[in-house]
């Protein structure tokens, strides 16, 4: 399934970069964080997916995630089992997309270390349905290296993610999504 991961991203990203060898940054373990905490909660609503496949071209400004809806951990099995028969949906969806570009990219001094403020807007896919998306993040640079946070926050309903009336209480509304991903060369 990794691999058909790997594959399904190096599709997605075939017409979207003129690629130079120097330009293209890759990782497959970048973190998502899904959080569904209500504000009184009766337990946490979170789960974490350590296999992001992730491409950046910092020429371009271009960015790319794919990520595997069944690789999200809970720490319940049974929360897991809820959020991908249920409200994923995972055997129907079996995966959420980002494509999307970094706007002010002449911001970030890819050749000197330092926290560049980033806006990135693009197209988020989930659960079938495509939504315009825009999030402020982070690009650090240190010794070469970069690496990429953000945080966001999802409606449910414009995925067509119901939360069942006798759970409505217990889910939030709102998905919080927290990004962390360090690049590698693409060699």
């Amino acid at each position: 399934m990794k691999m058909k991961s790997f594959l399904l991203a190096m599709l997605l990203i075939g017409g979207a970069f003129s690629v130079s060898a120097q330009d293209l940054f890759f990782t497959k373990t970048a973190k998502v964080k899904f959080d569904c905490t209500p504000a009184n909660p009766v337990e946490e609503i979170e789960a974490v997916n350590n296999e992001a496949t992730s491409f950046l071209n910092k020429a371009t400004g271009d960015l790319v995630f794919a990520v595997l809806i069944k690789s999200f951990r809970f720490e319940k099995a049974l929360m897991e089992e809820h959020f991908n028969e249920n409200y994923m949906e995972s055997g129907k969806f079996p995966k959420a997309d980002f494509k999307g570009k970094i706007s002010n990219l002449s911001d970030v001094n890819f050749a000197k270390d330092g926290d560049y403020s980033v806006k990135v807007s693009g197209n988020m896919t989930l659960h079938g349905i495509t939504q315009p998306v825009t999030s402020d993040g982070t690009i650090s640079i240190k010794g070469g290296k970069i690496s990429a946070k953000s945080k966001f926050t999802l409606k449910l309903a414009d995925y067509k993610i119901d939360r069942p009336s006798v759970v409505a209480d217990k889910i939030s509304e709102k998905a919080t999504i927290t990004i962390d991903a360090a690049y590698e060369l693409k060699k």
